[in-house]
């Protein structure tokens, strides 16, 4: 049976030059708790890619366990605003990546996407991950 407690999701995706050696990585939060955390390479893309493919791992694997309410939190402002209609996406590859974040977001009772502060503890738990999946790729 479908977990229906809050999932507060953490994102966070990162390049290494722009566009360049991408990652991303998601960090599922209940009772205040990390009950799992994951990370991914995704090979050469721009860091705003690498943002929204966090949420969209995020998401599909959040569906596997809950069609509850989810928070999505990311550092990435821009991002957010675009996915919440705030702001015009103008990159093509990208208005693509926001509608699969749509489509996922169907799955769920509700979803709720906000940016918070790069400070966040658990923006900085998600920033460490894409690092170490980054720093695994040297030399390959």
């Amino acid at each position: 049976m479908p977990e229906t407690q809050d999932l507060e999701i953490y994102t966070d995706g990162a390049s290494r030059g722009n566009p360049g050696h991408a990652a991303y990585a998601f960090i599922f939060v209940r009772d205040g708790r990390a009950v799992l955390e994951r990370s991914g390479y995704i090979g050469i893309a721009t860091n705003n890619t690498a943002e929204y493919r966090a949420i969209i791992a995020a998401l599909t694997e959040a569906a596997k366990d809950t069609d509850g309410p989810v928070r999505v939190y990311s550092d990435s402002e821009l991002v957010i605003r675009q996915i919440t209609g705030a702001y015009r996406v103008n990159k093509e590859h990208l208005r693509d990546l926001k509608d699969e974040v749509l489509r996922l977001a169907g799955r769920f009772s509700s979803v709720t996407f906000a940016s918070v502060r790069r400070t966040d503890p658990w923006i900085g738990r998600a920033d460490e991950l894409c690092n170490r999946e980054l720093d695994s790729r040297r030399g390959r």
